[in-house]
């Protein structure tokens, strides 16, 4: 474990939860989680796009609640 970093990969969260707007490509949600989580955004990103279309567009939702209600 590098002592040097904060968030290793799949580690513990550094800190609480924020809006990623730097890194973000809408709102920054999904980039907030992955930072939040230590891991890649795309995985994220993929991983609501999927969920969309399977759950027939309920993450729409969530993800506009999750925006609104972060940071």
């Amino acid at each position: 474990m590098n002592q040097l970093d904060p968030n290793p990969v799949g580690g513990a969260p550094s800190r609480g939860f924020h809006l990623d707007k730097q890194d973000g490509k809408i709102f920054g949600v999904c980039a907030g989680i992955a930072d939040y989580f230590g891991i890649d955004p795309l995985v994220v990103r993929l991983g609501f796009v999927a969920g969309t279309v399977i759950g027939f567009g309920s993450l729409i939702l969530v993800y506009l609640a999750i925006a609104l209600i972060a940071d």
